[in-house]
């Protein structure tokens, strides 16, 4: 009897425990889910200045995680929900870097991996394709179009042509070859504990630059583009928490590695540049080909800051 009764009371005593634990957590969950409310806010606050579509934006990021599952399943190839909204796409760009950091993570990991038992160089190939098996060649696509269009184009509509044409080029096939040589070049000369980090902070800088193009200038096809329906021109707001997100794991690296970020804008700040002028705007080959060109110019910056750290 006396042993039945210390089992009960003992069942109850874990029951409450366990209850208390749930409690605990919750209430941590809820605080957490605070400070970074209010976290949010002042950072979009500071980019803005524009107290109400802070506290819109906030509502947004906190109440819509399907969005990054939906950029997720769009911008890589890994599995997702079956049954995704696709009518919200274009909203789900603003979560574009954030699928970066998920890239950079696992080309990182697969360096690390592979540099026990390959040479370094070997590691860095294999961590490239690996990147390039996440996201099937989504933005290497669009700067090999990229290349051909405007390296063998004259015009406008020409321009435009050339990049609608799923057959890669001379122009495309030399950009692709030379800008994975300056990759492997770059990566295999560093460090090789320092590569994960410069990785994931090279695939999550790289995605912030084709969200600028989309604040800045205007969609270049008006006609016959399969793409024109998914068009998305974030506000001030999403490109402050865009931003954030996107400079997050920069400061994983050492403090002098942050200015590496100018370059970066200046080159996209450029190429926007560049491609309003030719074509009036831009097409998604040019958010693709901005994306690689980001994340080149960054590792070619991390490279001649790091001999003066």
């Amino acid at each position: 009897m006396s042993t039945a009764i210390f089992l009960l009371a003992a069942n109850n005593a874990n029951s409450q425990a366990k209850s208390y634990a749930i409690t605990r957590s919750r209430c941590s969950w809820q605080k957490n889910k605070i400070r970074l409310t209010n976290f949010l806010q002042i950072v979009i606050l500071f980019f803005t200045g524009e107290n109400q579509k802070s506290d819109q934006l906030i509502k947004i990021i906190m109440l819509q995680p399907k969005l990054f599952l939906l950029a997720l399943g769009f911008f890589t190839r890994l599995p997702g929900p079956q049954s995704q909204d696709y009518t919200k796409l274009p909203q789900a760009v603003l979560y574009l870097p954030l699928v970066g950091w998920l890239v950079g993570s696992i080309t990182a990991v697969s360096f690390y991996l592979a540099d026990f038992l390959w040479p370094q160089t070997t590691a860095v190939i294999l961590a490239l394709i690996t990147g390039i098996f996440l996201t099937g060649a989504f933005h290497e696509d669009g700067f090999a179009d990229v290349c051909d269009g405007f390296g063998g184009g004259w015009g406008k509509q020409r321009i435009l042509e050339i990049m609608k044409d799923s057959f890669v080029g001379v122009y495309g096939f030399l950009g692709l070859l030379l800008i994975f040589l300056l990759k492997i070049s770059l990566l295999s000369g560093m460090f090789a504990g320092d590569v994960p980090l410069i990785l994931l902070a090279g695939h999550s800088i790289s995605r912030l630059p084709p969200l600028l193009l989309m604040y800045h200038y205007n969609y270049a096809r008006t006609y016959d583009s399969k793409s024109q329906g998914a068009v998305y021109k974030p506000n001030s707001g999403e490109l402050a928490f865009a931003t954030v997100i996107a400079l997050l794991p920069v400061l994983l690296l050492p403090v002098l590695c942050v200015s590496a970020v100018m370059p970066v804008l200046a080159v996209n700040w450029y190429l926007g540049h560049y491609f309003h002028r030719h074509i009036g705007g831009y097409t998604g080959d040019c958010l693709g080909a901005s994306q690689q060109i980001a994340e080149t110019v960054f590792y070619l910056s991390v490279s001649v800051l790091w001999t003066f750290i």
